[in-house]
């Protein structure tokens, strides 16, 4: 059996797609009106709305329940909850179990990535099967049935292997990549720069400058992630490119709406406060910025944004500010890592 552990949209629109290749799925909720509309119902209309869910989909109020026996288990909340919430699975978890963490962000009190945590929190799992999947994948899409394409990482292939079967379909292909730092800061990362993307447009300027902002913002992207430990072609698939690509671009994307509304004026309290959906952008700036600091890492897209958002920054004065930057090549050093598996 399968377990979902968090019913936002992404959390849902991944039991989905388990249910429909036929394996038994149970999805655990904090709130219990979403739990009775998924087992009355047949819907999660507060995280995503419209679709269909299979009657094989069954939703539960009870970590215990939705942990206990299940070989395979996907982390989808937010964040800033993983370890808590990883804490509280520990106590039921079945230690031959296979763990997917599918959330896209960085652990604001360690910065620590989230497949880490989960390492720390769950000692009792081989640490290689606790993999990271991303890609770009708005819940919205997949949940519709839309081709889509992700990416499960982990260091050892045949456990990469085995949730790549458990997953592919016709309409949901999944790659293996051994780079699993890589992923996870693709995923995480790209939601900064989608927020500098968002804010672009908020201020009314056009394509050229989203453009510049992507492509700039991918090359600090993979700036850091070299600089922890990840393969810089990572950075060029589906995690990297690709997730940066459909969130800076897609009106499905939190943090592009976000952005825009900053860019139009609104204070970053009253658009937080007016979604209930998570914008992992503002937390995951916190971590990048301090992450960037602490090993010397230069990041001039994330760093306007982490003024714009935290040091009353103007979004005007920021784009100022990264357009009067010292000249400088455009090709920096580039590493280029290779991959191997164990």
């Amino acid at each position: 059996m399968i377990g979902i552990i968090g019913s936002g949209g992404w959390g849902t629109a991944l039991a989905k797609v388990c249910a429909e290749k036929g394996h038994p799925v149970q999805i655990w909720a904090l709130e219990p009106e979403v739990v009775a509309e998924i087992n009355q119902q047949h819907t999660n209309n507060t995280f995503l709305p419209g679709v269909e869910l299979p009657l094989s989909l069954h939703a539960s109020n009870s970590i215990e329940e939705v942990v206990s026996g299940k070989k395979y288990l996907f982390t989808a909340v937010p964040s800033q909850w993983v370890r808590s919430v990883a804490k509280q699975m520990a106590a039921y978890l079945n230690p031959e179990a296979i763990i997917i963490s599918v959330s896209k962000g960085l652990d604001p009190e360690s910065l620590k990535t989230l497949t880490a945590v989960l390492t720390e929190a769950l000692p009792m799992v081989d640490p290689n099967a606790i993999l990271a999947l991303s890609g770009p994948n708005h819940a919205e899409e997949v949940a519709r049935r839309i081709p889509s394409a992700t990416v499960v990482a982990t260091p050892v292939l045949k456990f990469a292997e085995e949730v790549q079967d458990l997953l592919i379909s016709d309409v949901f292909r999944v790659y293996t990549n051994p780079d699993r730092i890589g992923v996870q800061l693709g995923g995480a990362l790209k939601n900064i720069i989608a927020l500098a993307a968002g804010i672009s447009d908020g201020l009314g300027f056009g394509d050229n400058t989203k453009a510049a902002l992507v492509t700039r913002g991918l090359a600090e992207m993979s700036r850091l992630g070299v600089a922890l430990g990840a393969q810089s072609p990572t950075f060029a698939g589906l995690s990297g490119m690709g997730d940066l690509f459909v969130t800076a671009s897609s009106k499905h994307s939190r943090n592009a709406w976000a952005g825009r509304e900053l860019g139009k004026g609104r204070s970053l309290a009253d658009i937080v406060g007016s979604t209930k959906m998570i914008v992992e952008g503002v937390s995951t700036t916190k971590a990048a910025y301090k992450i960037a600091k602490q090993v010397q890492v230069e990041m001039p897209i994330t760093f306007i944004i982490h003024q714009i958002l935290f040091e009353d920054l103007s979004p005007h004065e920021g784009v100022s500010h990264l357009m009067e930057r010292m000249k400088t090549h455009e090709m920096e050093e580039v590493v280029f890592g290779t991959y191997s598996w164990k």
